[in-house]
């Protein structure tokens, strides 16, 4: 009997990664003090990408080997993705660069840092509207300790507060 048990749970963990069912994507929103700008680097599996340019954009739609799809989803991405002051002001990033880096695509922002920033608003939406089930994960380094902060279901808009806004000077 356990033989079978464990033979049955074999089968649905070898089906779940197969089906590769879990839709992921890591963000790193960095305060670098060197260059006084927030830098941001976002991390999609490729896989992913891949089926996402062939929905959002043509059927034939290579991320691999085009840049005209790289730099359409690039945009993509900077259209779903905001970082907002206490005012609700967009913080206007620009677009840094982008690449395939082995089983991920990379698109890189960035923006000058604000003299004043007591937290950010963050909106996070790439590749939530084709797939409800995306999980976007994003963490703030460079302010403090390390804030994660992970946007799944209809979650549109969270927040980050920094206890000092000049802990970025140190």
């Amino acid at each position: 009997m356990i033989q079978w048990s464990l033979a049955a749970l074999l089968m649905m963990v070898c089906q779940a990664v197969s089906a590769h069912q879990i839709k992921a994507a890591i963000t790193t929103v960095l305060f670098n003090p060197r260059t006084e700008n927030i830098e941001v680097m976002h991390r999609f599996n490729l896989h992913d990408a891949e089926h996402a340019v062939k929905a959002l954009f043509d059927k034939r739609a290579d991320i691999l080997d085009d840049k005209s799809t790289q730099q359409a989803f690039t945009d993509y991405v900077m259209a779903r993705f905001a970082l907002l002051n206490a005012d609700g002001e967009s913080l206007g990033l620009k677009t840094v660069g982008y690449e395939v880096d082995g089983k991920f695509f990379w698109v890189y922002q960035e923006t000058e840092q604000p003299p004043s920033l007591e937290g950010l608003s963050i909106r996070h939406d790439a590749l939530r509207d084709l797939w409800p089930a995306q999980i976007n994960t994003l963490n703030v380094e460079g302010q403090g300790d390390v804030k994660t902060l992970t946007f799944r279901d209809n979650v549109e808009l969270l927040s980050v507060e920094f206890a000092d806004s000049s802990a970025r000077h140190h």
